[in-house]
């Protein structure tokens, strides 16, 4: 792909074209995120869905000042589902601890599993320890992908106390529940987070089982640092 110039990447973003504004806002990777995000500001609300999910989470990896605010809007505000959910998940690279509230209110008042999804996952990426119960919560939804976000998140915020919540999808029929269990015990040091990683050595998905065992080392390793 050949570089463009600032002005150039301006003038593609109005093209009618949409593989031209595509290309335009994908050249706007290495570029500093002061002079991206005005531009980025250009197709926020442009007619093509995919461009906007573009769009944003281009905000979330090129933070400003501004994009805090212009991502908690989108997330409030837009009619699309999928459009929070970007929004909700750009608030988690932005890594903003302000972005906590605003997602767990999302959490308890977007009906939508993917927001809510999108949401779980962003809270694990703040790495905010206040998210614990929105993601306890979490577990018990009857969303199968819920159930790996949270895990995950549980793990990321490093909640201990979380450990006994978890371990009840040990057993749990998706292996991706299982393979985040895994990985999430392997934050969470404790006697039964060994004991469990050691169960989930023997699954018989070998994904499951790989995690286990780079938990368990984790774990290991931990212990020795104390």
């Amino acid at each position: 792909m050949v570089a463009l110039s600032l002005k150039e990447i301006s003038a593609q973003l109005e093209s009618p074209n949409l593989r031209d504004r595509m290309v335009a806002l994908a050249n706007l990777r290495d570029v500093a995120p002061e002079d991206a995000v005005p531009l980025i500001k250009k197709v926020l609300d442009d007619k093509s869905l995919q461009l906007r999910s573009m769009a944003i989470f281009a905000l979330g990896i090129k933070p400003t000042p501004e994009c805090y605010a212009i991502l908690v809007r989108i997330l409030e505000t837009d009619p699309d589902y999928g459009i929070r959910a970007d929004a909700a998940g750009a608030l988690g690279y932005l890594g903003d601890a302000r972005a906590f509230e605003v997602l767990s209110r999302a959490f308890y008042e977007d009906t939508d599993w993917l927001v809510r999804f999108s949401v779980a996952v962003a809270l694990g990426n703040i790495k905010d320890p206040r998210a614990r119960a929105v993601l306890i919560q979490a577990l018990d939804s009857n969303e199968v992908i819920l159930h790996q976000a949270a895990i995950a998140a549980l793990g990321e915020i490093q909640d201990i106390e979380s450990v006994d919540s978890i371990l009840r999808f040990a057993q749990s029929e998706d292996w991706l529940v299982r393979q985040r269990l895994a990985e999430a015990l392997g934050n969470l040091p404790t006697p039964k987070s060994v004991s469990a990683l050691k169960y989930l050595e023997k699954d018989n998905h070998p994904n499951v089982a790989q995690a286990a065992t780079i938990s368990l080392t984790r774990l290991e390793e931990i212990s020795h640092q104390v």
